[in-house]
């Protein structure tokens, strides 16, 4: 009987594959509006001031570094919890896939993400003459917020790799 339950429990680490695919459509929904905010600016390009056409290319850097976090996650996260990918010999094979453990995985997205926020408190200090003071403090707060918590993270995963 405990046999039969873990060789369920162990099968059952295939129901995260229709999600890691699900993350390839998010990546292509990614593509086609970052292509769109492309298209859109082009011929506007000449009259964009240049703080709006900064205000642009960081929502650009934006979608890029989603779609990079996104591609780790997917693959990381599949080779790390569901089954080991292998390509063929001649194949460009991604320097860091099969290196990302959980622990290190956790630390990437999280660093992604304050690189994120990083962008999106950047633009909006471009802006901050339209925000309130209060606002622009909670956006800070929030900022820290991640900052604080990756490197939270990136010092727990050491300490339990020490001890």
């Amino acid at each position: 009987m405990d046999a039969t339950i873990e060789k369920l429990f162990y099968a059952s680490r295939w129901l995260l594959a229709p999600i890691y695919l699900g993350l390839s459509l998010a990546l292509l929904a990614l593509c086609v509006k970052f292509f769109q905010e492309l298209i859109h600016i082009a011929p506007n390009l000449l009259i964009l001031s240049e703080s709006e056409l900064v205000l642009i290319v960081l929502g650009l850097i934006d979608i890029s570094l989603v779609g990079g976090l996104i591609v780790m996650v997917m693959f990381s996260g599949y080779e790390n919890f569901v089954s080991s990918i292998e390509l063929e010999e001649g194949t460009d094979k991604l320097g860091w896939l099969g290196k990302l453990d959980a622990g290190s995985l956790k630390a990437k997205v999280a660093a992604s993400i304050v690189a994120i926020s990083s962008i999106h408190l950047l633009r909006i200090f471009l802006n901050a003459e339209q925000i309130t003071d209060n606002k622009l403090l909670w956006y800070v707060v929030i900022h820290l917020t991640f900052v604080v918590s990756a490197i939270g993270m990136v010092m727990l995963d050491r300490w339990t790799e020490k001890h």
